[in-house]
Formats: C-alpha cells, structure tokens, sequence
C-alpha cells in the first residue's frame, strides 16, 4: 500500500474529474495555492470516450495542459480497464496517458473522493440539521442517496486522515415503528431482503412510494424520484408520506453508520435527491431517528447531522487531495498509473 504520508506530490496543473453514469464534470488545480477552476460539465454519451470529453470540456479552458488527472468513478477499481456502471465508458489510464500527454492518472471510488470533501467544508458548504458539534480529528462519514445509496467514512489516524470507502449503502433495513411493520410488508424485496439501497435511492424511492401507495388504499403512478418530490410539493398525502418515511428510514441508516466508526466528527448527507427533500430532513423526523439508538441516546444527540450544499463535493473532495496529498493517506494500490519512463508504470 502507497498511502504513506509526506511522500507524494503531484505535477501540475492536476485534472480532477467525477465521472458519473449521465454526466462527467471536471475542473483544474493549477497549484497548491490556487482555487479550483471548474471546467463544467458534459454528457458521456455526447463523447466515446473519456479523452475525447476532456479535450472538449478541458483543454480549451487551460493554458497549459493537464499534467496530473486524478478521477473519481462509481464502483471499485480493479484492473487497467475499468467500465462504468451505467454509461459505455471504459476508463483506461494507461490509454488517457497516451492521448492526453499525462505523466500520471489516479483512479479513485466516487464516495472516496466525497469523503476527501468532509474536513475542508465550512460556512455554506454545509447546513447543520438538529444539535451536536463537531469534534476536531475525530471520524467522518457521508451518506449518499442519488442513484443508489454511497457511503464512506473518513478517519483520521497518525496525523493524516484516512478514506475508507465501502458498500455501507446495502445494510439491511427493517420495520421498526408500528407504522412500519404495517408498511414493510407491501415492499418489494430484491435478492430477498430489504437493503437500505433498495429504498434510499433513486431507484428505491418509486419502490417505497408504491408500498405506501398500497398500505393507504390509494395507489400512485409514481416512476421517478422527480414525480414524487414534485407531488409531495403539491401536498399529495402518499408523497408526503413516502418522503415521510424515507427521512426518517434515512436518519436511522445515518445513525447506524455514526455508531459504526463514532462519527464524532459528523455525518454529512450528499446525493441527488438529499437537496431535493431538504424539509422533511430539517422537520424533526430524521433527527429523532437519528438519535433513537438506546442505550446511546446521549452520544448520539453530541454527533452532528448536515446537509452538503457545496455543488460538486466530489470535484472539491478530489481537489483538496490534489492541493495536499500528504495531508491524506490515500491507498494507491492498483489506482495509480505513471507514463513510460516512470520509476513505476502502476502503482
């Protein structure tokens, strides 16, 4: 493992890029001291591949090419070919070398990279919901309901803090209110069980409006996250409802997760749909679920909750590791290649 600390530095100007399976943002860091320049944002499938998007979206914002790339995927990295969930892409690093003239490309897991986010935010990157306060050094973690459910955790450790990506999104999820144990029943199971990701997401959201739908006698054509929000909006009572649940549901995961590393540091709510159902998070019902974990009432209610309202977390998370790679201990095992000539070809 390459995740010493005070021993990487990065050629600038450094590419970072967060490569989604609908869209691909990217911005430059031209320097340890300098502000990130966001370069906007493109459809993948406007582009065959990753080069051709960053010669589009990212050469004609720089004066100087590109030295450094360092991108942030959905899914692990494993191999010199890593393919994208939901989009054609396949991102080949020693291939990005080769067209773009990079000396070095670093290949890193989406939450990982919103983890890297967490001890930089301040002021209006984020909104405190309900009472705690943050403890200086002490563990992170960020909760990501967008497509699925992205989790990680941030730990600081012998002077450096520490990503720790993982799968936290798909923990189990069951009733617990007597309104739940009426509600659970009518949810479909996938694999069967009920994961957290499979009504905590995007995809999961229709799944639990339908559910409700049911359990009120008064089923919903709801098909996307977008037409529950926009209902829930107009005050239709299974939408409020759903979202109800949803918040409370999403405050329980949370809490979950803040006891698993004593997340004295926060927890941190990202995500496609956290902004989007920003009321029913501050109305008390998250909050409560949050701290209802008997027999730890107390600590819990001392851990933060917030919402991030930086508009690119991940860009920002990976930005920051550009600008001071040694304030990270970064795994760079199988994550790091270097162009021919370098003391090694892949890290």
């Amino acid at each position: 493992m390459n995740c010493s600390p005070g021993s990487k530095s990065f050629a600038y100007p450094v590419l970072v890029a967060d490569i989604g399976g609908t869209n691909a943002r990217f911005a430059l860091v031209d320097g340890s001291e300098t502000p990130t320049r966001m370069c906007g944002k493109t459809a993948t499938a406007d582009h065959p591949d990753i080069s051709s998007a960053i010669r589009s979206a990212v050469f004609p914002e720089a004066e100087e090419k590109p030295k450094t790339a360092i991108i942030a995927v959905a899914g692990p990295v494993t191999g010199d070919a890593i393919p994208l969930t939901n989009a054609a892409w396949v991102i080949e690093p020693l291939k990005m070398i080769a067209d773009l003239g990079l000396e070095e490309v670093i290949v890193l897991n989406d939450f990982e990279a919103q983890a890297l986010a967490l001890p930089g935010y301040s002021g209006a990157d984020i909104e405190q919901v309900g009472t705690g306060s943050i403890r200086a050094n002490s563990a992170k973690f960020v909760l990501g309901p967008g497509t699925g459910l992205g989790a990680a955790a941030m730990i600081f450790a012998a002077g450096s803090w520490v990503p720790v990506p993982g799968e936290g999104g798909h923990v189990e999820l069951g009733p617990v209110s007597e309104e739940d144990v009426q509600i659970w029943p009518h949810i479909e199971r996938v694999g069967g069980r009920i994961g957290a990701e499979q009504l905590l997401s995007g995809t999961g959201l229709p799944r639990l409006a339908r559910a409700v739908g049911v359990w009120m006698n008064a089923e919903r054509s709801f098909d996307t996250p977008a037409t529950i929000t926009q209902a829930a909006e107009d005050n239709d009572p299974v939408a409020v409802k759903t979202l109800n649940i949803f918040a409370r549901s999403l405050g329980r995961v949370a809490g979950d997760c803040a006891l698993t590393v004593l997340a004295r540091g926060g927890v941190y709510l990202t995500g496609g749909i956290t902004p989007r159902i920003s009321r029913f998070l501050t109305d008390g019902d998250f909050r409560s679920a949050f701290e209802a974990k008997s027999p730890h009432e107390a600590l819990m209610g001392k851990i933060p909750t917030f919402i991030v309202r930086h508009p690119d977390p991940a860009l920002e998370g990976l930005a920051s590791f550009a600008r001071e790679p040694n304030a990270f201990a970064v795994d760079m095992q199988g994550r790091q290649w270097k162009a021919a000539g370098s003391a090694s070809l892949r890290g």
